[in-house]
């Protein structure tokens, strides 16, 4: 895996160009030189950690049989006060949405996720104490 990042030139604005051939922008708070026109990159790690645990879930619910119709995970983050301002505690909070989803099953891929198959979240369990919960919508 690879990615390159490039300053554009102006403010705290950066490109990331992943080895897929994707475009990712980001940008500083006004307050550190930005323009607030992009995510932050400390925001870019911990969206990447939401949709890492939100794809293990919903592969692990669909090779289990479970009919899965969506997944939403929201992520509330503390940081450090000194540098390096590293997460220091993450919360996820799993919204779960299919016909007919059992308990146990989407507990146990979330159970999972975390413990096992997610590498950002295994990367930031070296530092922040990571809680999750969830909650089932019936379509």
């Amino acid at each position: 895996m690879e990615c390159t990042i490039r300053w554009t030139g102006e403010g705290m604005s950066f490109i990331a160009e992943t080895g897929s051939n994707h475009i990712l922008a980001m940008d500083g708070a006004p307050e550190g030189g930005g323009r607030n026109l992009a995510p932050r990159p400390m925001e870019t790690v911990l969206a990447g950690t939401g949709g890492c645990t939100a794809y293990d879930v919903v592969v692990i619910l669909k090779k289990s049989g479970q009919d899965v119709t969506g997944c939403e995970v929201r992520l509330e983050a503390t940081r450090a006060a000194t540098d390096p301002k590293v997460f220091t505690r993450i919360h996820t909070h799993f919204r779960v949405r299919g016909r007919n989803l059992k308990r146990n099953v989407v507990e146990q891929a979330i159970r999972l996720s975390h413990e096992k198959y997610c590498s950002a979240t295994a990367m930031l369990a070296k530092t922040a104490e990571i809680s999750r919960d969830f909650e089932i919508a019936e379509d």
